[in-house]
């Protein structure tokens, strides 16, 4: 379930791959404390939805905790959507659903699909740069050839994920985490985002240095690719900036809710 407080301005937060609404615990924080309101989202099958991931068998599905919470907001209100790692692909989507009340999206070291090619295309292409090693102790599963679904292991936690955060926020992690899909069949379809809805509206791409899960050329490929309104890079952050870099992290995502009103 989102949890929200605070009564200025709305900050949508959207985790990543086996992360839920609790790994924005620091942003939150500052951010609820600087009088914004701020809003995580446990995606499907993540943080504390109760569904299992057998119940999620769509993107649709993983995604629509986030949809149902934009739909039940008042309808004069805008957000600020923020997406992480995979979660860059769930904002497409509600983008593409909710453009009218979304002043800003922001991508943090996140899949930023373009309006030409389906979502999955990115997705592809990010598994064929990795080498085999890269996957360390994780457990997947595949589907003609292709993953299907996975469950982090500890060791690639430590090494790839977490190694710029306090140790404290990697044995959380390791308590939290679940295991995810990747929905390739889903975001394989045509036509999934649009560049009268999704490409309306102003996106912001955060570049997260020093992340070995989203490595930075990869990062500044998306960007290519995709090219957004705004590029702010955080030296040291990792993957998992919201951690390690969260009091800076904070402070930036309050100069976007001044920046797009």
């Amino acid at each position: 379930m989102p949890t929200s407080t605070g009564s200025k301005k709305h900050l949508v937060l959207v985790h990543g791959l086996s992360h839920g609404a609790w790994c924005w615990y620091k942003v939150m924080t500052y951010v609820r404390s600087a009088g914004h309101q701020v809003s995580a989202v446990d995606l499907g099958g993540s943080g504390v939805d109760p569904s299992r991931l057998d119940d999620i068998a769509t993107f649709n599905d993983y995604v629509q905790p986030l949809l149902q919470f934009l739909e039940s907001l008042p309808a004069n209100e805008k957000v600020v959507l923020v997406g992480h790692s995979f979660g860059g692909l769930a904002i497409s989507l509600a983008m593409e659903k909710f453009p009218h009340i979304v002043s800003v999206a922001v991508f943090i070291t996140a899949y930023m699909p373009n309006c030409r090619d389906p979502p999955a295309l990115l997705m592809t292409q990010y598994f064929k740069s990795l080498k085999p090693e890269t996957y360390m102790d994780c457990r997947f599963t595949f589907k003609n050839g292709s993953p299907e679904s996975t469950e982090l292991g500890d060791s690639y936690m430590a090494t790839m994920m977490y190694p710029n955060c306090p140790p404290e926020d990697l044995v959380l992690a390791k308590m939290l985490i679940r295991p995810s899909k990747f929905f390739l069949e889903d975001m394989s379809k045509e036509g999934l985002l649009t560049k009268d809805k999704y490409g309306s509206i102003s996106r912001v791409y955060v570049v997260c240095e020093g992340d070995r899960v989203m490595d930075e050329e990869f990062q500044r490929f998306i960007i290519k690719d995709s090219p957004p309104n705004e590029v702010k890079s955080f030296p040291g952050a990792g993957h998992m900036i919201m951690m390690s870099k969260s009091k800076d992290l904070s402070l930036y995502l309050q100069e976007l809710v001044a920046q797009y009103p």
